[in-house]
């Protein structure tokens, strides 16, 4: 008796064995049915097999579901970029060693196709098919007690969940399919599920996350193993905070009733909800807005901040000591605002150095112990197996040519703009080039050996535009004659352990903070591809102690490990204020166990529990009561505040699409500096320009990502994204 299956659906047979899965199989009988219990009885009765299994259920986190933090070989982590940062280490369309696009400028332009970059689906429904065998299996090891068999269940169930969540965030609605597996000997016309809706997928993947919850034995990670598959395993507080995660996005416009009363003023086009829909017409995005469902995200943001695990904002204390060639100047006081200033962590920044609590907690020096980190997929670490994916290739890629870095991965002058000045206020000039900005002119004029205590942060020969910043500015801004670490300068041949870097065109020099200058490779632009389009580099994910030698060109073993902050507090608090913000009325909602219950409305003082410890931790002002009192702009602070605090970290690129903000933030012109000037045309170098060399544009198919064709052609029920096509 042989039966075709579709491959995907073997995930929840619940009797396939991981060779039928690796194998791509596409039948199955019943010789082979009996052999996979065969199979399964001795993995569930062995307690290392059973670890094994469970450890395999996340393996396919590190693969291409890890579409942040980097461009990946093979064309699918380009979420990391959108409005605010680019890569530029290839211009051409196509890679000449592979069958994907490798640009910048065709991702950008939708200029991708049904079968680029597939391997993200058919990883998470292996990653599925391996978490529910385990599930239905787990309770016949006898060897394991109850309590380690209820709390392996529990990590099994919050993997599968999050599988789904990642589907749910880069394709839209997917199929759930029946958790208890579905029948093999039926036809294959009877196995093909059709989508879910956005909301039935959001609420199935936040019910999965309540139940491992309650199967999670801990808030915390840590018991004594370190080891990176004790490190990506979820708690309670993981599963919480997942479901936090897919609320808000429920509940935000893409999902709600897309362009609700006031959040878009002037727009009525829905067609693209209108136009989504499965075979049998029903909507799989909501048409209606429904206000509860913030309040829903509100609550649920609210468990976390509660829960037992006790999360904060990480922050490091105040430095005395001034050892810039470590990378650990002396702690320069934020502004003295009258409020932050007075108090110390957690009301206040007297006590805390705001520049190093945020540069530190991403480049490796703090571990994932640390009160922050909720959950990680850990896998974009250095020795991953696959440096093209991890953050030690956005490091390299970032870091200058002179250091024996690419030089690629730069800012937009619209995410330069984002940041605050020290006193809180915009910098002048904001967007002027852009959109009109507010009138004011950009700062003029160039720091000089006089400067050098007024401007701290900054060296000599900077254009003032860079000067008195917000440090998350200076943590993460490679700005045009900004200081970069180099512990194997004597090997180099530079100097300067702290040397400057310029990026005029035709430099082939930095400059120390001295003023010496040695050659040490061109670091503006060239005829070659290793260029700053925009002038101006990245330095987040960058650690002091980073270096590359000229060994070859996959030199990563001087490159600090770092952990992929998949989820942090920050984000909590962040989407706290902002569903808090986006109510009219009072609700009562439940906590996850149904212990408790939360009063929820539009209350600034709910709101400033979200908002300031950000902003404190960021040695940044708080924002003023009119500003708080005005939802539309509280509004447009918080995006904002989450463009800055999330750089690089993969989030932006899908805010703007749950926003519905992608189809004008996305569409606008690339700014930043005339990379064609010399270092006798700085002023003009200094003047912000389009960057022709990034265009960008975005339509409504680019919303999702594509449905790949094959899976199309097995499931005659699955509908494709609106936009793109059914078949080759």
């Amino acid at each position: 008796m042989k039966k075709y299956i579709k491959y995907a659906l073997l995930a929840f047979l619940g009797v396939a064995s991981s060779a039928v899965l690796t194998s791509c199989e596409d039948t199955l009988d019943s010789d082979k049915y009996f052999e996979d219990r065969r199979t399964l009885d001795k993995v569930f009765t062995d307690i290392n097999e059973t670890n094994q299994w469970l450890t395999q259920s996340f393996s396919f986190l590190k693969y291409d579901l890890a579409d942040c933090i980097t461009k990946e070989r093979n064309g699918v982590g380009f979420h990391c970029f959108a409005d605010d940062i680019y890569f530029g280490d290839r211009d051409t369309k196509y890679d000449n060693l592979y069958p994907y696009i490798d640009s910048y400028n065709a991702f950008k332009q939708g200029d991708y196709n049904e079968t680029y970059g597939q391997d993200a689906w058919y990883n998470a429904y292996k990653g599925i098919f391996q978490a529910s065998v385990f599930i239905q299996n787990i309770d016949r090891n006898v060897a394991l007690s109850e309590t380690d068999r209820l709390d392996m269940k529990g990590q099994a169930r919050f993997v599968r969940a999050y599988y789904y969540w990642l589907l749910l965030r880069r394709y839209g609605p997917v199929s759930i399919l029946p958790d208890e597996g579905a029948d093999y000997t039926l036809d294959y016309s009877d196995l093909s599920y059709p989508r879910s809706t956005y909301e039935e997928c959001a609420q199935y993947i936040a019910n999965e996350m309540v139940q491992a919850a309650k199967e999670l034995q801990s808030w915390s990670r840590f018991t004594g193993n370190t080891s990176a598959e004790s490190i990506i395993r979820p708690t309670r507080g993981a599963a919480l905070a997942t479901r936090a995660l897919v609320y808000i996005y429920a509940a935000s416009p893409l999902a709600n009733g897309q362009l609700a009363n006031g959040y878009h003023p002037g727009m009525v086009d829905d067609s693209f909800a209108k136009a989504f829909v499965d075979k049998e017409g029903k909507h799989l995005l909501s048409i209606t807005y429904d206000e509860w469902k913030w309040a829903r995200a509100a609550a649920a943001c609210r468990d976390v901040m509660e829960c037992e695990a006790h999360y904060e904002l990480y922050h490091a204390g105040i430095n005395n000591v001034d050892n810039k060639t470590t990378g650990y100047p002396k702690t320069i006081k934020p502004f003295d605002d009258g409020d932050f200033s007075t108090k110390g962590w957690p009301e206040g920044y007297a006590d805390i150095d705001p520049y190093i609590s945020y540069r530190d907690l991403f480049n490796g020096v703090v571990g994932l112990d640390n009160p922050e980190i909720i959950f990680s997929r850990g896998y974009n670490t250095s020795n991953d197996g696959a440096r093209h994916r991890s953050i030690d290739g956005f490091v390299t890629h970032a870091m200058p040519n002179s250091l024996f870095g690419f030089n690629c991965h730069g800012l937009t002058q619209k995410m330069v703009d984002a940041y605050y000045m020290a006193d809180g206020s915009d910098c002048p000039g904001k967007d002027s080039e852009m959109n009109g900005g507010d009138g004011s002119d950009r700062a003029k004029g160039w720091t000089t050996g006089r400067d050098a205590s007024k401007y701290p942060q900054i060296g000599i020969g900077v254009s003032m535009q860079y000067a008195n910043r917000e440090p998350r500015f200076y943590a993460c801004v490679a700005f045009n004659g900004s200081n970069w670490w180099n512990p194997n300068y004597q090997q180099s041949g530079n100097k300067d352990p702290y040397p400057q870097i310029f990026y005029y065109r035709g430099t082939s020099s930095s400059s120390s903070s001295s003023g010496d200058k040695t050659d040490n490779g061109n670091n503006g632009y060239t005829n070659s591809c290793y260029y700053l389009r925009t002038g101006i580099g990245c330095k987040k994910f960058v650690n002091p102690s980073d270096y590359r030698t000229f060994r070859d060109g996959a030199d990563y073993d001087h490159i600090t490990p770092k952990w992929e902050p998949a989820i942090r507090y920050a984000d909590i608090l962040l989407m706290y204020a902002e569903s808090l913000n986006e109510l009219s009325g009072s609700y009562t909602m439940a906590s996850w166990d149904g212990s408790k219950t939360y009063s929820v409305s539009r209350d600034v003082n709910e709101i400033k529990r979200g908002i300031r410890p950000v902003r404190i931790r960021a040695g940044v002002p708080d924002y003023s009561p009119s500003e708080y009192s005005d939802q539309a702009t509280l509004r447009e602070k918080i995006k904002r505040e989450r463009m800055i605090e999330f750089l690089a970290e993969g989030k932006r690129y899908y805010d703007l699409r749950r926003w519905m903000d992608a189809p004008v933030e996305e569409s606008k012109p690339i700014y930043g500096c005339n990379v064609m000037m010399t270092d006798k045309q700085k002023d003009d170098f200094q003047r912000i320009v389009p960057v022709y060399s990034l265009p960008t544009v975005f339509s409504t198919k680019m919303y999702f990502w594509p449905i790949p064709l094959e899976e199309l052609k097995r499931n005659k029920n699955l509908v494709q994204n609106p936009g793109w096509k059914y078949f080759d």
